[in-house]
């Protein structure tokens, strides 16, 4: 595997999951609303063609829609990921830097809704919908 520099801004994401040691290590930069979730992908994540395989998309926008809705409040709201779809727009070579930011985003009391684009540089290789169930607080 060939060591590439992080990206100025970025840094080590200080939360993770059993599942992000796994695909990691992944990067944030900006906070709330703003957080930016990032990878380099490598071999780790290439499918049989050599391409970055879709379900590591799948899980760096739900955790990148999830965590900037999440840590957009303080403190943080426990969401949950109730539906997402997902759109491929072009493929991730192993060795790109992948960026998931947040478009849109609403906040109500029992739901929540977010879009996200992933990039690697300024190309949007896939986008990503989401609605968030809002753990009653009782």
């Amino acid at each position: 595997m060939i060591a590439h520099a992080v990206p100025e801004g970025f840094v080590s994401l200080p939360r993770s999951s059993p599942l992000l040691d796994l695909l990691g290590p992944a990067y944030c930069r900006g906070e709330g609303v703003h957080l930016e979730i990032a990878l380099r992908a490598d071999n780790r994540h290439a499918n049989g063609r050599g391409t970055v395989h879709g379900g590591v998309l799948a899980t760096l926008a739900d955790v990148g829609m999830g965590y900037a809705m999440a840590f957009s409040s303080e403190p943080p709201l426990p969401l949950i990921t109730a539906s997402m779809t997902m759109d491929y727009l072009g493929a991730v070579q192993v060795g790109e830097w992948i960026v998931v930011r947040l478009e849109h985003h609403k906040r109500g009391r029992q739901m929540a809704f977010a879009t996200v684009s992933l990039q690697v540089g300024e190309k949007v290789v896939a986008r990503a919908s989401a609605v968030f169930a809002v753990p009653r607080s009782d």
